[in-house]
């Protein structure tokens, strides 16, 4: 039997869409024998870092994509009833780390540029901008091919092929879909027709959205809980349904099938099964987890007590620097500083110096007085921060901490090792002019 592996799949991160929990379908795809899953949901990258990190629990090796909503223009925001907002689903796929990038730019300029209700929409344009390193599909029955053999004809439908394969040339791959849909198999029969004219090799896939068959019903809850339709309103398949009808699936089909079932499905076009590993194999295995990156906060030169040969010279010089600024905050805070809250501010600074976070309270306390001197308004603090003395010495927050009892460990932890969250809420267009300022400053001082 050839071996497959799902490339289209939707988690539960496709939100309102999708019902698959990402756990599950590595245990799945590993229990098959499954050599690669892709996650591919719909306008969005949010489950990407769990999906990577899941992977190696299960011996699978993971594929990052994303079904995205293409449409003519992603700046208009205006329809009307005879000129609707006409989405068509593509599917991309990152061949490597340029390929990754290029997804998170798509991503991010749907929601920033393109987003029009809850959709968040690209163009063609964007797609020649940022197109290098991905794979592309014909993708599914809702795509600008598929759907233009369906409505505008075969010769239509083979230019709308051509432009995607002069794009992606042969990172451009025809998909084929069988969910017991007549129009799937018109929309099938055209595509192995441009497959054979153009020597593009075809795959197959299943249109994934839940886990197990018997998970149909929970998925179309979920749809019904989207459009806020009762379960009971006839299914009609456009997404927006229409008067008398809502958005729902047609049948139990779009599960997670087993290589199996897919090989039983697709054994008159077995190449297309075949043809899902060589895009596992062009694909490059995504290292996301990154240590957390912070800018080299730049101190005066007294405090460099450490030498550069000394292993993590900057972030103890910062450590030093820090101290500093503790304890003359300290004087002015307190004014004679008990024992009590010398002990507490060795101990949190010893905290910050074991994490490693010094920078970090260097940079929010520089923002905090940038705000301050350009007559912004600045609350005491709030969250988990409030706790820490060191915070309060330093200015970024104005509770103390011993007078209320609050306790430094529920802001940093050691054994907790992730960068604390210090918390102040300031108006978009404030936040903007105190980063600038502060980069323009960090630049003059080096």
């Amino acid at each position: 039997m050839p071996e497959f592996s799902h490339l289209h799949v939707h988690t539960q991160f496709s939100l309102l869409d999708g019902a698959a929990d990402i756990s599950k379908l590595y245990k799945k795809a590993a229990a098959d024998g499954m050599k690669a899953l892709a996650i591919t949901d719909h306008g969005n990258m949010f489950g990407v870092f769990k999906f990577v990190a899941e992977a190696g629990k299960h011996n699978v090796k993971p594929i990052v994509g994303c079904e995205f909503y293409v449409v003519d223009d992603r700046h208009v925001k205006q329809f009307t009833k005879e000129k609707k907002d006409k989405r068509y689903h593509q599917l991309f796929l990152a061949k490597n780390p340029e390929g990754y990038k290029n997804l998170v730019k798509l991503c991010s300029l749907g929601y920033m540029e393109g987003l029009y209700s809850k959709w968040p929409r690209i163009d063609k344009e964007l797609i020649l901008k940022y197109h290098k390193g991905l794979i592309a599909t014909t993708c599914c029955i809702g795509a600008s091919v598929p759907q233009a053999i369906l409505r505008d004809g075969e010769e239509a439908a083979e230019k709308e092929f051509k432009w995607w394969l002069d794009l992606f040339g042969e990172d451009y791959y025809i998909e084929l879909q069988r969910h017991e849909i007549h129009e799937q198999e018109i929309i099938n029969n055209t595509l192995l027709k441009f497959a054979k004219k153009y020597g593009v090799k075809v795959i197959c896939s299943n249109d994934s959205h839940y886990v197990d068959q018997q998970d149909s019903n929970a998925h179309d809850i979920l749809l019904c809980v989207n459009t806020g339709d009762m379960q009971s309103t006839p299914i009609a398949t456009d997404e927006e349904g229409g008067k008398g009808y809502r958005f729902g699936f047609p049948n139990d089909q779009f599960y997670f099938k087993t290589q199996a079932e897919m090989g039983q499905l697709f054994h008159d076009v077995p190449e297309s099964l075949d043809n899902t590993g060589e895009i596992v194999d062009k694909v490059e295995t995504l290292k996301l987890k990154r240590d957390i990156l912070l800018p080299n906060y730049v101190i005066p030169p007294e405090f460099k007590i450490h030498s550069e040969s000394t292993p993590d010279a900057d972030t103890l010089n910062q450590w030093e620097y820090l101290k500093h600024l503790t304890f003359t905050g300290a004087k002015e805070r307190y004014i004679d500083i008990s024992p009590e809250a010398e002990e507490r501010i060795n101990f949190e600074l010893f905290t910050i110096r074991t994490m490693g976070f010094a920078g970090y309270f260097l940079i929010v306390a520089d923002f905090i007085r940038a705000g301050r001197d350009m007559g912004v308004f600045i609350g005491p603090g709030r969250g988990s921060a409030a706790g820490s003395v060191v915070a309060y010495c330093i200015g970024i927050t104005n509770i103390d901490p011993l007078k209320y009892n609050l306790l430094f460990e529920r802001f940093l932890n050691p054994t907790v090792n992730q960068c604390p969250i210090l918390i102040r809420t300031l108006t978009m267009p404030v936040a903007k002019r105190l980063l600038t300022m502060w980069l323009i400053n960090m630049v003059r001082i080096r």
